[in-house]
């Protein structure tokens, strides 16, 4: 196997293992359901297939396992436990470390299987009334249209003939014949009967290709999608031939490993006469449409891509906006006609190109949800705390490198809401909850944001805790003046914790301050709503891409500069009456609600004076919102984000930096950072709107 078809093998395995996983959470709520209980069978049984056909033997031999294990489940011989699902869940882990070759000194593996087989010989019947899976593998849906009319309707006959061959490079693609035919004899096949093809001449002969075909007695009871699942891993021509059992003693090698040992004639006297004549086919019967060949396959609906691919590619859109922009700026300056026109024919492509590229980036929440009902499941069983964990929003999409980076701040998030936040079972009783606790994860999308939030019903947070120890640790004075959200928001801080007891999750005062800066890397903001006795809420604001953004473009004393549009609420005057120049914070009274807002000459300590005329544009995040006082609002452009360079990364009030038409640098302000200078206590607020 090349190093490339092995790396395609990894990927599939971890959207395997995922699926894997997803399915045997479930289960633990519905462990009767027979969706769920054949789709982590067609999960294991794919593992298996493909980690045989790519050489990882000891893979396939330890999955075998697990899927004799669920075969019987499907069948209706053993049910569901929570001890069968620990089982799966430890089996599951294993994989990663079988495919690395990792070794496993402790024995778990073992152990692993040794429990499973243990349960077999002593499992409770199934109740009469118990319902029944129906054994419908179809492990091929996954790569055929197996929905198709008939595809799983049993062959109609007490007896029907399979023939099959493989066709191309089978064998050098990783095609195992001998794994084929025991997945055959799996289903009841018998009489198993080789036959050479035509055999070429030997400077013409491959090692990758397979001379043989086979021909075999299948029962009627196996269904066309069986069939499929034993071929799904290789490329192969076969057909169901609708006639009472044929006679097996015809020409060919008979393969059936219970017959007796047949010395074979030397092969000078088996391959020269086959040579020489062509193995007559087998009678054309009748009436059941032949399997179609490669050539007939409908073709892959997706295709992988390397993500360095992706990445390269929207490096190279995003360099087309910038000329795109470039010509622009040229064509309006030039005035042509002929030049403007197909200026904005570019303009519209890159736009169309732009939206595509960013399209194939997105990845839906989903990919990461399994490893958080994992983590909860794991977390309740260790802290006996019982958890009801809900996802909603599953299929909400983010950016690849967003969804990538978004993992370690709500595994410490989650982590948080039940080592923290939930009560213990008797604590939930004396506050007349349901002994129950909930933990929800919910995705959406807000205009060019995601909202994503982690909600409990524990305990909430004590703010004046939290304002008493930010007290003792010298982070706040004692007679500062903070709103709630405020002082929610010490627990970001470095070092902050009110733990009374450090555990092995939490409790020592780093991971919060951590998320944030996580967070806020991904140019997003972090907000908590928490009310004692009834739970605490997370929100995470994040931007659909980290790449090209819509940007409003402004002037403050001769330079430019890019406001995200996605932040920008509302654009005013500045009054005449707010014009004097004044250091720090002042307000708008804005349809009757006072909006702090600041001077971005301030700010940045620019010279000169400003124009008569001054703009406000009002940026929001979540429910804060602050004013931004410029001398210009130049227009809004297709913002390529640059990052800065590790001197200015320090710089907090800007995010990156972006190549304007003319070929000059605009920085990308931080809107998080300017809300934050823009805040002041509700105290400051009253006083100046009462000046």
């Amino acid at each position: 196997m090349t190093d490339d078809m092995t790396a395609i093998f990894r990927d599939e395995l971890r959207d395997l293992l995922d699926s894997l996983e997803r399915g045997l959470l479930d289960l633990t709520s519905n462990p009767d359901d027979p969706s769920l209980i054949n789709q982590v069978f067609r999960d294991l049984h794919t593992v298996k297939g493909s980690g045989a056909m790519f050489g990882f033997s000891e893979l396939a031999a330890f999955i075998h396992n697990f899927e004799t294990f669920f075969e019987h489940v499907r069948s209706g011989r053993l049910r569901i436990t929570p001890e069968i699902i620990r089982l799966s869940l430890a089996a599951r882990d294993q994989i990663p470390g079988l495919v690395d070759g990792t070794a496993d000194p402790d024995g778990q593996r073992d152990a692993i299987l040794a429990a499973v087989t243990a349960l077999l010989p002593g499992a409770t019947p199934v109740p009469s009334e118990a319902p029944k899976v129906e054994a419908d593998a179809d492990t091929a849906a996954d790569l055929h249209a197996a929905d198709e009319p008939g595809s799983d309707e049993p062959l109609p006959d007490a007896s029907a003939r399979l023939e099959f061959r493989f066709v191309g490079d089978a064998l050098g693609l990783g095609a195992q014949p001998e794994i084929i035919l025991d997945e055959l004899r799996a289903l009841g096949a018998t009489g198993i009967v080789a036959a050479l093809e035509d055999v070429p001449t030997l400077d013409a002969l491959s090692v990758d290709q397979c001379l043989f075909s086979w021909s075999m007695d299948i029962p009627a009871s196996v269904k066309e999608s069986d069939i499929e699942e034993v071929f799904v891993f290789a490329e192969a021509d076969w057909k169901i031939l609708r006639e009472q059992a044929a006679d097996t003693t015809s020409q060919g090698h008979d393969f059936n490993l219970d017959a007796p040992d047949v010395t074979p004639p030397p092969l000078a006297d088996t391959v020269m006469p086959v040579a020489a004549q062509a193995v007559d086919p087998a009678p054309a019967l009748a009436a059941v449409p032949d399997h179609p060949t490669a050539a007939q396959m409908p073709q892959a609906a997706t295709i992988r891509v390397p993500a360095e691919r992706l990445d390269a590619l929207m490096d190279s859109v995003g360099e087309l906006v910038i000329v795109e922009a470039r010509l622009t700026e040229l064509a309006r300056l030039s005035r042509d006609p002929a030049l403007m026109t197909t200026a904005e024919q570019i303009t519209r492509l890159a736009a169309g190109l732009r939206d595509a590229t960013m399209t194939m980036r997105m990845v839906p929440m989903r990919s990461l949800v399994a490893r958080f009902r994992r983590l909860v499941m794991d977390l309740s069983a260790n802290l006996g705390k019982p958890v009801t964990f809900s996802v909603l929003g599953e299929d909400t999409e983010l950016d690849k490198t967003v969804i990538e980076k978004l993992a370690d701040p709500l595994v410490h998030i989650l982590r948080n809401a039940l080592d923290h936040g939930m009560e213990t079972v008797a604590e939930r009783a004396a506050a007349g909850k349901a002994a129950d606790g909930v933990v929800e994860l919910s995705a959406e999308h807000s205009g060019a944001e995601v909202l994503i939030r982690v909600r409990d019903d524990g305990r909430g947070m004590n703010a004046e805790r939290i304002r008493a120890k930010a007290i003792a640790l010298g982070m706040i004075g004692a007679d500062a003046t903070l709103t709630q959200q405020q002082i929610l928001s010490l627990v970001f801080e470095a070092g902050f914790s009110t733990a009374a007891a450090v555990t092995e999750l939490s409790g020592r005062g780093v991971g919060m301050d951590v998320v944030r800066r996580t967070i806020e890397s991904l140019r997003g903001q972090i907000e908590i709503d928490s009310a004692l006795g009834r739970g605490t809420t997370v929100t995470l604001r994040l931007p659909l891409t980290l790449a090209i953004i819509e940007g409003l473009l402004i002037e403050v004393a001769g330079e430019k500069y890019t406001l995200p549009m996605a932040s920008v609420h509302e654009i005013v005057a500045l009054p005449p009456e707010k014009s004097a120049a004044k250091r720090g914070s002042d307000f708008l009274d804005i349809r009757g609600s006072f909006v702090p807002f600041l001077r971005l000459r301030h700010l940045f300590d620019c010279q000169g004076d400003a124009p008569s005329e001054q703009n406000v544009v009002i940026v929001q995040s979540g429910a804060a919102r602050v004013g931004i006082v410029v001398d210009r609002i130049v227009g809004t452009n297709q913002t390529v984000i640059k990052q800065m360079s590790k001197l200015h990364s320090s710089v907090r009030a800007v995010s990156g930096a972006t190549i304007l038409g003319d070929g000059s640098v605009a920085l990308i302000l931080d809107v998080g950072h300017l809300i934050g200078n823009g805040r002041v206590a509700p105290s400051d607020t009253a006083k100046e709107a009462a000046a």
